[in-house]
Parts: structure tokens; sequence; C-alpha cells
């Protein structure tokens, strides 16, 4: 099965990062905490997998098409 990359919808700050490398997700499980406009957004994954990459950390600054985690 090919990676999967979740990456962001929108322009926002990383508020909380819900998991790390080796992690497995349930398909719909929230991976990253998204902030914008004083709202959080969880971003969640669309399939179950074990996370193989984590690209961003609290506090960074996202745009629309960032890679945020890459599972497999």
């Amino acid at each position: 099965m090919a990676d999967l990359h979740i990456v962001c919808e929108l322009v926002a700050s990383v508020f909380e990062v819900r998991v790390a490398v080796g992690d497995e997700v349930p398909q719909g499980g929230t991976v990253v905490l998204l902030e914008s406009m004083k709202m959080e957004i969880p971003v969640l994954a669309d399939r179950a997998g074990v996370v193989s990459e984590v690209r961003v950390s609290p506090g960074d600054v996202v745009q629309e098409g960032d890679v945020l985690v890459v599972l497999t």
C-alpha cells in the first residue's frame, strides 16, 4: 500500500501533534490539532496506518497543501 500524506487544508498554526513516529493510527484518528481564527480543527487520518514521519511541531505555521504526517 502506498504512503498516505496527510496534508493541511488551510492556513493555520499547529496547536498539538497527537502522534509520533511508530504510532498506529486508526482510520478517522486525530493526528494533529490546528488552530485558525481561535478555533481548534482536528486533522484526521483517511485510513489506518503507522506513522512514518511527523513533519510539523506545535507552534509551526502551515499553509494549504503542506504535508503534516505520513502514514505507511
